[in-house]
């Protein structure tokens, strides 16, 4: 059945019995008019539209939204620069300038370096740990209550899983090889490189590949191939560095103004909080199905596939060490969130060492094998 048929039948048939009872047509109107009253919101990005996998969930977000209200709940979309830059969504919604953005948290860990708890922390959770720890482990209930305190509201959506550790300009052997190494680097991994001797450098998404052309900056980390591809970095720099640990599964999230979101109609709130979960599954699914043909493409195109050396990794997770504890002894925002991560990472380790772990190993093995 056609539901707005149905609908417009029962205003009809509402209206028709106030010729036996006045009360029943004065009591239907207004009753279906305030079910889905017309909202007229704004949305904003971080990212522009040439990096579809992100920009493209936001505009997967706003269509779900308008056709599950009948168009009741129309969001216009900004990609960034368009209304402000891409590193001021947060500010933006939190001023309410715009109802709502999506962003990634730790662009503003210059706010509070609590924001990162948001995103990524380095050598904190993969996608899918992240993601119990949004929605099982209380992490997205406990992220709210700090993004009150900015006068917004927050839900995951979507996560683009592990991320690589960039494109270098030369070989990257030794810790003395990072020393004065200009980076674009996101988050607090910033933090963690400077203790390793490298000068990070934020840089929007929009404005990496001319910075790197043009020699501003040694090396750039992004996302992952295909994302990378897009943006063309494997054409002024050909080294491509694995893993990146400080984004071991990078989660956007959709911000709210606060007081905007605490006076949509509960019917406009669960549509996009299922909006959101939709997003949130969708983005992680596109990357893992896109990335490795991109990469395919970039080592066809002169990419050269290279690991952080142990030592690199080790001396990083250190400084990483240092970082937390550093942060932690003087926030305790940051302090609480980074306890409620390792308490969860105990188990969640435990548990992929038994199960995805063994089971990827092994089809691993086989793939190299030849045998799939």
């Amino acid at each position: 059945m056609d539901r707005r048929a149905f609908i417009g039948g029962a205003a009809k048939g509402a209206l028709g019995a106030g010729a036996l009872g006045a009360g029943a047509a004065t009591l239907a109107a207004p009753a279906i008019a305030q079910e889905k009253p017309k909202v007229n919101w704004r949305c904003i990005s971080s990212f522009p539209k040439s990096v579809d996998t992100i920009f493209g969930a936001s505009e997967l977000l706003v269509r779900y939204v308008k056709e599950a209200s009948d168009g009741q709940f129309d969001i216009q979309l900004f990609a960034a620069g368009e209304i402000v830059p891409g590193g001021q969504v947060l500010d933006a919604v939190e001023n309410g300038t715009v109802q709502m953005g999506h962003t990634a948290s730790y662009y503003y860990v210059g706010k509070n370096p609590a924001f990162a708890f948001g995103t990524a922390v380095p050598f904190g959770l993969n996608a899918r740990q992240l993601n119990a720890w949004f929605y099982e482990g209380g992490g997205n209930d406990m992220l709210n209550e700090f993004y009150a305190k900015s006068g917004v509201y927050a839900l995951p959506a979507g996560n683009t899983g592990a991320q690589m550790g960039g494109w270098y300009r030369k070989e990257i052997n030794t810790l003395d090889d990072l020393k004065g190494l200009k980076l674009r680097i996101a988050g607090l991994a910033g933090k963690v490189v400077e203790k390793l001797g490298v000068v990070p450098q934020q840089i929007p998404a929009g404005d990496i590949y001319t910075a790197l052309e043009r020699g501003t900056l040694d090396a750039v980390e992004f996302v992952g191939p295909y994302d990378d591809e897009r943006l063309g970095f494997y054409k002024v720099a050909k080294y491509y560095y694995y893993p990146a640990w400080w984004e071991g599964g990078a989660a956007l999230h959709m911000m709210f103004n606060l007081e905007q979101w605490n006076a949509l109609p509960k019917a406009y709130q669960a549509m996009l909080e299922s909006a959101c979960q939709a997003i949130n599954a969708s983005m992680l699914a596109s990357y893992d199905y896109r990335n490795p043909a991109a990469l395919r493409r970039l080592v066809a195109e002169g990419a050269q596939l290279r690991p952080f050396s142990q030592d690199i990794m080790n001396a990083s997770f250190e400084a990483a060490k240092e970082v937390h504890d550093e942060i932690s002894a003087s926030n305790e925002d940051y302090r609480t969130l980074l306890e409620s991560q390792n308490a969860f990472k105990q188990d969640a380790y435990l548990w992929a060492q038994l199960s995805e772990y063994t089971f990827d190993t092994f089809m691993m093995i086989k793939q190299r094998e030849g045998a799939l």
